[in-house]
This record gives structure tokens, sequence and C-alpha cells, in this order.
């Protein structure tokens, strides 16, 4: 294999380290660039070790830090626009786009603008900027290589095929921890963070436990593959071995089955069309235990029908949920509300979306400060309840 150029954006998340553990495993790759919202120490020792070209700095005070710390031999660039400028290097031949958060798309949007092959694991990105991203991609030629392990699953379920014969694509889900719970009253932020199966960023960890993961994932996947949001459905599966399946218009069924690990999706991503053995766990199905599959509670988990109802307004709701989540989302892992509220919170937001169409990157992100202001008045006035 040709060695690959790869800068990694989100470099301290835990997709940035597990890229970092698949590129020590695995020959051929050259760290190139890595970017972060901070994290001195951790940067620091990531430096050191895979000794990139640049680093970029999305705080300027610990960009200045570590500029002292490396001296000349690492160039440091710092702020929103040093991350953005990450992504838009020359000599670069894949991005991993792994900032969580709606701060990641502009970063991601400067490398597919640029025809870069992007290892997309920034969920936002397509939520917020689907028809922005898409059209830039077309335009350049960029690749888009799922990351998440459902949209890797139904990439490879496809087989480099079109959608056309398609009938259904099919997103599974842990169900998260409160998957068999009654009563989601008094969920503490420590109940809600221990997944049964992914080891994943509280943020996520978080969107998993409302099932607002599912929801950001049909959008997601509506872009990927161009398949309407009515043709994706969401299962629950708590095993998490099949992570997703393709159903095709003449009843066949196939799945993508591998354990729980996300080094295997981003593998896939940075070595693809290629498979390369990189000394990972492997699935023993003998072992593996029954397989159950059931339908999502809406009812309960509210979160995954909010967001279907924002694929199926489009313009500005889908912006609009992701901002309110992420608001909502820190607010209760600051145990400012509880954990029912975090659905409340975003739909009392999306009532007020406005409803121009975001065309470009600045006017989504225009949306997107403005619907997170809401969500923060919203807390402010009146706890989020």
């Amino acid at each position: 294999m040709k060695e690959k150029r790869i800068v990694i954006l989100g470099s301290t998340g835990s997709i940035g380290k597990s890229t970092l553990d698949v590129v020590r495993r695995v020959g051929g790759f050259r760290v190139v660039g890595l970017a972060a919202a901070g994290e001195v120490p951790v940067v620091e020792r990531q430096v050191r070790e895979f000794k990139p070209k640049f680093i970029a700095i999305a705080d300027r005070v610990s960009a200045r830090e570590l500029r002292r710390k490396l001296g000349r031999r690492t160039e440091v660039l710092e702020g929103p626009e040093g991350v953005a400028e990450a992504g838009a290097r020359d000599g670069v031949d894949t991005v991993v786009s792994a900032i969580v958060g709606c701060a990641g798309l502009r970063p991601t949007y400067e490398a597919v603008k640029r025809g870069r092959t992007i290892a997309l694991a920034n969920k936002e990105t397509l939520v917020a900027g689907g028809e922005v991203i898409s059209l830039a991609a077309a335009k350049s030629g960029a690749k888009l290589l799922p990351v998440d392990s459902e949209h890797s699953a139904i990439f490879q379920c496809l087989g480099g095929r079109g959608t056309s014969l398609v009938r259904r694509i099919i997103l599974t889900g842990s169900g998260g921890p409160f998957r068999a719970r009654k009563s989601l009253k008094g969920v503490t932020v420590r109940d809600a963070l221990k997944h049964p199966t992914w080891s994943m960023g509280p943020k996520i960890t978080i969107d998993s436990a409302t099932l607002m993961n599912k929801g950001l994932e049909v959008i997601e996947a509506r872009w990927l593959f161009g398949v309407p949001a009515d043709r994706i459905s969401v299962v629950i599966h708590p095993q998490s071995v099949v992570h997703s399946l393709v159903e095709f218009v003449d009843g066949s069924v196939v799945a993508q089955l591998g354990l729980p690990d996300m080094r295997l999706p981003i593998l896939y991503s940075l070595v693809y069309p290629d498979r390369v053995d990189a000394g990972l766990p492997r699935l023993d199905l003998s072992r593996a235990g029954p397989l159950t599959f059931g339908p999502p509670d809406t009812r309960r988990f509210p979160c995954l029908a909010l967001a279907r109802k924002a694929a199926k307004e489009g313009g500005s709701a889908p912006v609009v949920l992701n901002a309110a989540n992420e608001i909502a989302v820190e607010a209760f892992l600051a145990g400012r509300i509880g954990f029912t509220d975090i659905s409340r919170v975003i739909a009392a937001v999306l009532k007020t979306r406005p409803r121009q169409v975001p065309r470009t990157v600045d006017d989504i992100l225009e949306v997107n400060r403005e619907a997170r202001a809401r969500a923060a008045g919203l807390l402010a006035t009146a706890g989020g309840r």
C-alpha cells in the first residue's frame, strides 16, 4: 500500500485516539497534521510520538503554551481558523474528521472543497450541512468514507454499488443503558454514561442513551447514500454485533457484523478499498450468544422522533435540532437539567426555528449560533423544564 498522508481533526477525542492506535498497528501512514481543542499534555505526547509537520489548537492560550513547549520543531496553528486551515493544507491524502459537534463543519468543508478523501466521524457535518457538503464534494471530487460503525456497515454492505436496488437501509442501535428501564425519572449522569457495549466520548454516549444518535444517523445516512429518510429504519440490537443492514428490492438482506470496536471502521476508512490485518480482536459467532432485534420505543425516547421530524422538514430544522441537542446535553452533563429534559429543550427550540434554508457554511453556522443561544436562554429562564 502506498504511504498515505493523513490529518486528524479531533486527535484528543476517542475517535482521534483510536485512529492513532490504528496508525501504530498498520504501516503505510504518515501523520502530517493534528488538530484539537486544547488538552496540551495529550497533544504534546501525540506530537512527540507521531512528529506531524503541523498542529492546530482551537484554544489560543493552549496553542501558545504548546508553541513554547515545542519550539520551532512543529508549526502550531491557532484558533478556529487554524483548525480550518489544518483541513485545507496541501500534501494531504486523507482527513479524519473527528471533531465533536458543529465545530467540525468548517474544517471538514475546507477539506472537501479541496477534493480530499474524508474519513468522516463527525455526524454534525452532514446533519447540519448535508446539502452544502454534498454539493461541494460533487464539485471537487472529494470522497466521503464513513467512520461511524453503522454507516461503515452500510457502505460495506453496498459493496461499491449504488442504491437503485435498495429498498431500505436498516440502522442498528444498542438501545443504550436504559433500553429495559421502565422509568427514566431520576436518571443520573453517571447512569447515562455507562454504555453497555461501546466506549465513546461523553456527548456521544449521552446521545446513545437518548437515542438521538440514531436520529442523527438517519439524517446522515440520507446524505451519505442518497436514500430518503422514510426508507431508513432503526432497530434495537443490544448485542452490537450486527452494525447495520441493507434490504434490497428482491427481499435479500445483507448485514455487516463485527465486535463493537471503533478501530474496525476507522481502519476500513483509512485503507479502503483494501483490507489489512491490524491485529484487532475478532468476532467468534459461536461465543456471541443470541442476537436479538426489536423496534425503538419513541414514546420513552422522543429524541428519535424529533430527529425524524427534522429530517422530513429539512431546511434549518436539522441544524436547530443538532444545536439544541448539544446545549441540552451539555446542561445535563453539568447537572443543570434532568435526563428527560433533554428532549423537552430540543422540542421547544425547534418550535421557534427560522424558516429560511441555509445555503452556505456561514448560513449554517449562523442558524447554529442562534439556536444555541435560544436553547441557552431557555435553560437560563426556565431551567430547561
